[in-house]
């Protein structure tokens, strides 16, 4: 924690501002009817726009979609199969919708943080504004995981807190380390050949004929 620590600091500015800013907007959010509202205020949508990523509600328990197919049964109808994970134990459920069912959806909040570093399996992060610090798993970020850096800029979207998904920009910069030898002769069509990159993930990269 000492390494997150000196990092959060080089990153912080003025603390004593900070904190009377987020009194101030504090008092103002908690006065404003619309912003208690929006916490729990979900929508209704058609079951056929649901996508992987969003967050639902259905027989009282709230689920994060996994994975969202449209299946035709032939004289049966269409169908939606969705992929679930329920977001209070993790447990994955099956479930399957008419395509114009109506779903509730659930709002969830999306917050920038920096990542400070990263250890085993977990991701160090810090609120730029709050400095709050936070922890969690490499898991959420999925392949991306590898292109995490310090203090790179990350997405989180969470849901009463809780984070469920993380992401990294879309462009990172990486150094390639070492290439595949290069393939001999001439070819009409573009060669490629395998490099790998600081973060050691290996990727495809256009042979350039010399």
């Amino acid at each position: 924690m000492k390494k997150g620590a000196q990092l959060a600091k080089r990153l912080s500015p003025s603390l004593s501002t900070i904190l009377n800013l987020n009194a101030s907007t504090h008092s103002l959010l908690s006065s404003s009817p619309w912003w208690s509202a929006s916490q729990h205020r979900g929508v209704k949508v058609n079951a056929i726009h649901l996508r992987p990523g969003n967050v639902i509600e259905k027989s009282g328990r709230v689920y994060q979609i996994v994975e969202s197919e449209h299946k035709q049964r032939g004289r049966g109808g269409a169908l939606m199969q969705v992929e679930l994970r329920d977001v209070d134990n993790g447990n994955k459920v099956s479930l399957r919708f008419g395509p114009e069912e109506p779903v509730e959806r659930v709002f969830v909040e999306e917050k920038s943080f920096t990542c400070l570093y990263t250890e085993k399996n977990t991701a160090f992060l810090i609120e730029p504004e709050t400095f709050d610090q936070l922890q969690v798993p490499l898991d959420l970020f999925g392949k991306s995981a590898a292109y995490l850096k310090e203090e790179m800029k990350v997405t989180l979207e969470l849901y009463d807190g809780r984070p469920l998904t993380a992401s990294v920009p879309k462009r990172v910069t990486c150094t390639i380390k070492e290439t595949q030898t290069p393939m001999k002769g001439v070819s009409a069509t573009p060669r490629y050949k395998k490099a790998l990159l600081d973060n050691g993930v290996t990727v495809q990269v256009l042979q350039v004929c010399t």
